[in-house]
């Protein structure tokens, strides 16, 4: 129904009057006709629907039990199909998330069959519903930001909701599909997924092969502006570089020369725009050309919480600063990657420990983290919660920080305590100092050298600092750590089986400066024949940030484009972040972001931190020994942030002040963690008690101890 167009106008009571009419029916209730259309950045749409039985939106069809299991087959490995690729990408996305353990809350706390309510059912959890896919781009096909869009059965446009799940890491676009995304479908809200420009695109450059947007491998060539991601070098560029370094790889993340990073809010913005395309195209009454579809659902009747987790966390807070449109409701995010301007007014105080401005740039602290975590790793290695660092590597590398001055202390033993105390005095908090190791041995370095070619917009031909990435030989091949090509299977999978970033489904970090050539950079070689963990390599990342190097004015460069105001514009926003985040501590992410933006936005600040202790960034790591009795679940929180957000968005109930919230580790029986319980994840408080509330006076936010 529509509003008839006459020739002389309407008079003003004759038009309200229409108006509330048409609201009465379920009208378009503009006086001209909004039509929907398709934003002019997105290309083609996809979609597929699916039953809910034989396959679905939130678990590929394999269900509660089956995300618990093993991996999905594949019918022909060196062939996959779309739908198998799909399927993978969920099943370890999901798992990437999470810990897929019963003892430590996956079937309890949540996962697929704990329904919204929070409520254990017997159901699998699969939930019906269509799925949309587009590319964001600007034409010239380098973009290529995947954009997903799921619409569950249960959707309801007279209750309308979205949900953004910009993916976390270097993921694909089903990065965030066991966070937000599985809170949004179980709320019966359609979930705005994006990449943000960082996800699953590897190109083998020796076979010159690429995934397509399905994750299909193609040749690059065929695959042409198609591709997720197709190395910007020319024909004679390519045969160069494979030549010189063979069966190398480019990846999206760390090679695209876009720095993405600064646009993440932007590309999860179109992703909320592309998910009120699909709901008007699918829920829109018909425009009077009777094909066309008209803007039923719109930010006045519908709404949306900006969300994720990690970097996807810090896109959704990006989204929401420079949200202009009114397009955001609220946000609820954990561990959230955030970078501020340097700004002197804040201090943060957690007991004797005050630390003054915005916390570090991500590089800075990877790039630090990145030098000292080997050698800190040798404190006290009995009580590591898990590590592959090997003692007598480390050791060398003491002795090289020791001799670049560094760390200080004659023997090893001092050393370590230097460079564990370094990291300290940083802002990393005592409680990581048993996770450092292990962090160091899964993340650091590959996530590290990812922001450095990313920032500085560095191809992957320049091998910046000597690294490349490779598949290597075993240590007891004929090859041992050397580069060599990559299983077919491997590469075939890769789109279901990718986290996006080296190391990945067989693909590592090569030194190529190794002494006698190149070597997977943990076993590689320095001057005189030395394993210290490379660090020629860990120097040269560490002066991108440090030095005035035409390398590290670039870098530099790329680091002031991914600022953020801390203006979310009095949005109402709820942070959650374990106080034991190695990877993102919290003085360098979520304590400063709120204490600016008490200070910029004032008394229109709705923003609430919550710091959980003994919980950290990986809650996969969970899985792993040391950690389970050590720590908590952060999801648990993630989950409970997501529903008191929707209260608020809903119905106006309180968000709680900014807290900390104390768990209880599950300890040990014998050498076995003990099953979880709710005592050792008690809730988030809407009032704390007063030991446990984070304040904010005088531009010092004071965080309980």
């Amino acid at each position: 129904m529509s509003i008839p167009r006459k020739n002389t106008p309407l008079k003003l009571t004759t038009l309200a009057a229409a108006v509330l009419a048409l609201s009465a029916c379920g009208g378009n209730s503009d006086p001209v006709e909004s039509i929907n259309t398709k934003p002019s950045y997105l290309g083609a749409v996809a979609s597929a629907s699916y039953d809910g039985s034989s396959d679905d939106l939130l678990t590929a069809g394999l269900g509660k039990t089956g995300l618990g299991g093993v991996a999905p087959a594949v019918v022909d490995p060196l062939k996959p199909t779309a739908a198998e690729l799909r399927k993978l990408a969920i099943f370890n996305n999901y798992r990437a998330i999470l810990d897929i353990s019963a003892a430590g809350g996956y079937g309890t706390l949540y996962g697929p069959n704990v329904d919204a309510k929070g409520v254990i059912t017997t159901s699998e959890g699969k939930i019906a519903g269509t799925e949309y896919i587009a590319y964001s781009d600007d034409g010239s096909g380098k973009q290529n930001v995947t954009m997903m869009v799921q619409v569950p059965a249960t959707f309801n446009p007279a209750n309308a909701c979205i949900v953004t799940g910009t993916s976390s890491g270097s993921r694909g676009v089903y990065g965030a599909i066991g966070s937000s995304g599985e809170w949004g479908l179980k709320n019966g809200c359609a979930v705005a997924y994006t990449d943000k420009g960082t996800g699953t695109g590897i190109h083998d450059l020796q076979n010159n092969t690429v995934n397509g947007q399905n994750g299909v491998r193609t040749d690059a060539a065929t695959a042409g502006k198609n591709s997720i991601f197709t190395a910007d070098l020319s024909a004679a560029e390519l045969a160069a570089f494979n030549t010189a370094t063979p069966n190398r790889f480019a990846v999206k993340h760390a090679h695209s020369q876009q720095n993405p990073e600064k646009d993440w809010g932007k590309w999860t913005l179109q992703s909320v725009e592309f998910a009120y395309f699909v709901l008007n195209e699918k829920y829109g009454d018909l425009a009077r050309d009777g094909v066309t579809r008209l803007k039923k659902l719109t930010p006045s009747n519908t709404i949306v919480i900006a969300s994720s987790v990690s970097n996807g966390a810090g896109a959704a807070l990006a989204a929401a600063e420079q949200d202009t449109q009114g397009l955001i409701s609220g946000v609820a995010v954990a561990e959230p990657e955030v970078q501020l301007a340097p700004d002197t007014r804040l201090s943060v105080k957690r007991g004797s420990t005050t630390l003054v401005g915005t916390g570090k740039p991500l590089y800075d602290y990877f790039t630090l983290a990145n030098l000292l975590q080997p050698c800190a790793a040798l404190v006290s290695p009995a009580t590591n919660a898990f590590s592959t660092v090997d003692l007598a590597i480390a050791a060398n590398r003491c002795a090289a920080l020791q001799a670049n001055g560094l760390v200080t202390g004659a023997t090893t033993a001092e050393q370590a305590a230097s460079a564990m105390a370094a990291l300290i005095a940083a802002g990393w908090q005592p409680e990581s100092n048993v996770l450092q190791a292990s962090h160091y041995s899964f993340a650091t370095l590959s996530v590290g050298l990812t922001y450095a070619n990313t920032y500085g917009r560095f191809s992957v031909k320049d091998n910046l600092c000597g690294y490349s990435f490779a598949a290597t030989g075993a240590a007891a091949s004929a090859t041992p750590n050397a580069p060599v090509a990559l299983a077919p299977a491997a590469l075939a999978t890769s789109f279901g089986a990718s986290n996006g970033v080296p190391p990945t489904i067989g693909i590592n970090i090569v030194n190529n400066l190794s002494v006698g050539g190149p070597l997977v950079d943990a076993a590689s070689l320095s001057a005189g024949n030395v394993q210290d963990y490379n660090i020629a390599g860990a120097l040269c990342m560490r002066e991108l940030f440090t030095g005035t190097s035409a390398n590290a004015l670039r870098v530099q460069q790329g680091i002031k484009e991914v600022v953020r105001s801390a203006n979310l514009r009095g949005k109402p926003a709820l942070i959650v972040q374990g106080r034991a985040d190695t990877l993102l501590p919290v003085a360098f992410t979520g304590r400063p972001y709120y204490g600016m933006n008490k200070i910029v936005e004032g008394t229109s600040s709705k923003l609430s931190y919550i710091e959980v202790t003994n919980a950290q960034h990986f809650d996969a790591f969970l899985a792993i020994p040391g950690y389970p009795e050590r720590l908590v679940p952060l999801h648990r929180y993630f989950i409970q942030a997501m529903d008191m957000m929707y209260a608020n968005l809903k119905s106006g109930a309180a968000l709680p002040a900014s807290q900390v919230v104390r768990t209880v580790p599950r300890g040990l029986t014998g050498t076995v963690a003990n099953p979880i319980t709710a005592a050792n994840v008690p809730p988030i408080q809407t009032t704390p008690a007063a030991a446990d509330q984070i304040t904010f006076a005088g531009n010092v936010l004071t965080i309980a101890d």
